[in-house]
């Protein structure tokens, strides 16, 4: 868990003039958050849709129905599905990106034929510590705890621009005033994650996501702000709205397609807000505006929580698998005869511990400590990698060819294809 730091001791500030500084400002610190609990080196496999090159395989395939390798010269420990791209991190600090480069979510230049169909770098003034991609943007997280973005964001007029000039089709410094030590992208917005314990949200609204505006001023044509100054609203990071007598301090957060979670420094406390007409990020039903205390998901410890668009799914510090929301094609991994869940049902069939979870739109994924990845969910476009096009209803080991002597430790899921990465050779890598 992350470690945080409450004011030091008199003591100690005598002779800290550093932690001095501290004192009299009364601040709030947190050391950092373990984004990437492992940087070992993988190889990067797909499945799914590649009809705009977010496989990475070249412009000559179009779908896989199981995972396929993808030749990278580069040593990978991160991978990122966004909606229709793929976003890969090096050991190195860089970022990697292949898919669909309309509104630049890609981050680099795309001229030459079909060069979004391959793995390509993007230009970035630092070594990057944290990935993550919506639907058509992409973000960046430095070590020196400043934020690139690139691409667009989305509502239900269209595109809304990066920021309130316009798309950025290469990285944009986001967050220059503050020390982000980590972010979350949902299909359209960005959280973020200050170095005291504050979240700041910007992109689309309309569905509460940002956590910071009523419902009258969550879209961009709303009454309350006029052309750019609405735009800015939206685009430009705030602070998300938050009654002063709480004084909270966050310590992790976690976006979904239209939600946002951000849990309580030193509690169990979560607060979540957005999209939740099928209960799926424990509040009452409907949109939620405003950060409200989840009582659902408020009694657990969570390593990590994940959600797709009308679904969630939730990892706790045993490595026990909980899931709540919307059941159709099988996203919930509780049987083709489940109901739809208002509570969170831990999900009985994967026996062994899970280490990393993912979801896609209306997919679900689990990563055991064995190195099994196991998938459900809606299989339409071979997104599963189950070799078929069939939606599962409960959790179904992923086996093939290419995953043959490999041990699995990440997963991601995109608008319909998946990205997982793996360890060659699991005869010198996995532990009995």
């Amino acid at each position: 868990m992350p470690k945080a730091t409450n004011v030091p001791n008199k003591r100690r500030a005598k002779d800290d003039p550093v932690v001095s500084r501290r004192l009299k400002k009364g601040k709030f610190t947190l050391n950092d958050v373990p984004i990437v609990k492992e940087n070992k080196e993988g190889v990067v496999l797909v499945t799914g849709a590649g009809d705009v090159g977010q496989l990475g395989l070249g412009s000559d395939v179009l779908e896989k129905t199981r995972f396929g390798l993808v030749k990278i010269d580069d040593e990978i420990i991160d991978v990122y599905a966004g909606g229709m791209h793929t976003v890969c991190l090096t050991k190195d600090g860089k970022v990697i990106t292949f898919g669909c480069n309309d509104e630049g979510a890609l981050g680099r230049p795309t001229d030459k034929a079909d060069s979004e169909f391959e793995p390509g770098v993007v230009d970035l003034p630092g070594k990057v510590k944290q990935i993550t991609a919506g639907d058509s943007h992409t973000a960046a997280l430095l070590e020196d705890g400043k934020v690139y973005a690139w691409g667009t964001f989305r509502d239900s007029h269209g595109s809304m621009g990066l920021t309130p000039t316009g798309n950025e089709k290469l990285p944009y410094l986001i967050m220059s005033e503050h020390v982000i030590i980590k972010i979350a992208s949902g299909s359209d917005h960005i959280v973020f994650l200050t170095n005291h314990g504050e979240v700041f949200t910007c992109g689309c609204a309309e569905q509460g996501q940002l956590g910071r505006l009523p419902e009258r001023s969550s879209g961009r044509n709303a009454r309350s702000g006029i052309g750019k100054d609405q735009i800015a609203k939206l685009l430009v990071p705030h602070i998300i709205n938050l009654k002063p007598h709480l004084k909270l301090h966050f310590e992790d957060i976690w976006a979904g397609h239209y939600a946002t979670f951000a849990k309580v420094a030193d509690k169990n406390d979560v607060y979540s807000f957005g999209l939740n007409n099928y209960h799926q990020i424990g509040a009452q039903p409907n949109v939620q505006y405003n950060p409200t205390k989840s009582e659902v998901f408020s009694k657990y410890k969570w390593l990590s929580i994940c959600c797709g668009q009308h679904h969630t799914i939730a990892l706790d510090v045993d490595g026990q698998v909980y899931t709540i929301g919307r059941k159709e094609y099988g996203r919930l991994g509780l049987g083709e005869n489940c109901e739809e869940s208002i509570e969170l049902v831990k999900i009985p069939s994967i026996k062994d511990k899970v280490i990393c979870i993912g979801t896609g739109s209306a997919t679900s994924f689990a990563v055991t400590e064995k190195g099994d990845l196991y998938g459900w969910g809606m299989g339409n476009n071979g997104q599963l990698g189950t070799g078929k096009e069939d939606d599962s209803f409960a959790p179904i080991l992923i086996e093939g060819k290419q995953l043959i002597d490999k041990k699995v430790y990440r997963v991601n899921g995109g608008g319909q294809h998946t990205v997982i990465l793996a360890l060659s050779n699991i005869n010198n890598n996995k532990t009995e």
